[in-house]
């Protein structure tokens, strides 16, 4: 299981995909997130890569964290899976050569960090894009609430993680959180595109250009990204609206919370 949750297919021009695979909704599980580990650790000592392109298989790219899995791995754990998730994107991020995100159906909580980690994002235009974690007692806790601000301005990043609301591909797109958007099942396609210009250009230059334009504007600082990482723990694990949230999720039902 761990070695199919995520597939990497190479192609032409030094075009690399990987594909999220854990079905129904492309959950990031733990083993999901090992898979995205190991791949993007291959990417960066691939000499031959130009661009990569992240994307889910079927019909959504992810619908977040495994709150299944989560609920049952027990909180004593939560430190390392949010240190895991912080380094892991953050490798993502960080990789040489451009990531393209292309979306398909719901980029929700944890998938929602896993597009803003990419540099460029392709939806189709029955996309739902957001971060939902209020609505289940969390936080944004894999880095949004530092790169999210950073791509569509503080106050609408604020909007969406306060009320957890969703927005369409087409707000998506007005808001600067997506750069196109084309019709539904079209996505792949669009990025594929993408992806195979930018690795038709120079490799050195595109490269250095990503570095330089993360080095001078940077979308998560490490201080951001600690304190997202204390707070989480401080204050959201230990309460008891995160349990409700949790159990309302199991049992298909809206939460109840009462601040504690």
């Amino acid at each position: 299981m761990a070695d199919e949750s995520v597939v990497r297919k190479s192609e032409d021009d030094g075009v690399e995909l990987l594909i999220v695979k854990h079905p129904p909704v492309n959950a990031l599980s733990q083993a999901v997130m090992a898979g995205l580990e190991r791949e993007v650790a291959a990417l960066q000592a691939d000499p031959n890569a130009r661009c990569a392109i992240v994307t889910g298989d079927g019909q959504y790219f992810s619908a977040g964290a495994d709150l299944k899995e989560m609920a049952t791995v027990g909180f004593a754990q939560a430190p390392e899976v949010v240190a895991r998730g912080h380094r892991i994107f953050s490798q993502l991020e960080t990789l040489r050569v451009p990531v393209i995100a292309a979306i398909n159906g719901l980029a929700l909580g944890g998938g929602l960090e896993l597009a803003l980690a990419c540099d460029l994002r392709v939806a189709g235009d029955s996309a739902k894009l957001g971060a939902p974690e209020v609505n289940y007692g969390l936080m944004p806790a894999y880095g949004g609430t530092q790169r999210l601000p950073r791509i569509v301005g503080l106050a609408k990043a604020r909007e969406m993680i306060f009320t957890g609301n969703l927005v369409s591909a087409a707000e998506a797109l007005r808001i600067g959180l997506v750069n196109k958007v084309v019709p539904s099942g079209q996505e792949l396609r669009a990025a594929r595109d993408l992806a195979h210009t930018i690795g038709e250009r120079a490799p050195k230059a595109v490269q250095a250009a990503k570095r330089a334009l993360r080095e001078g504007f940077p979308p998560a600082t490490a201080g951001g990204l600690k304190a997202e990482t204390e707070l989480f723990l401080r204050e959201v694990l230990p309460t008891q609206d995160l349990a409700e949230g949790l159990l309302a999720f199991a049992e298909r039902r809206p939460p109840k919370f009462k601040g504690a």
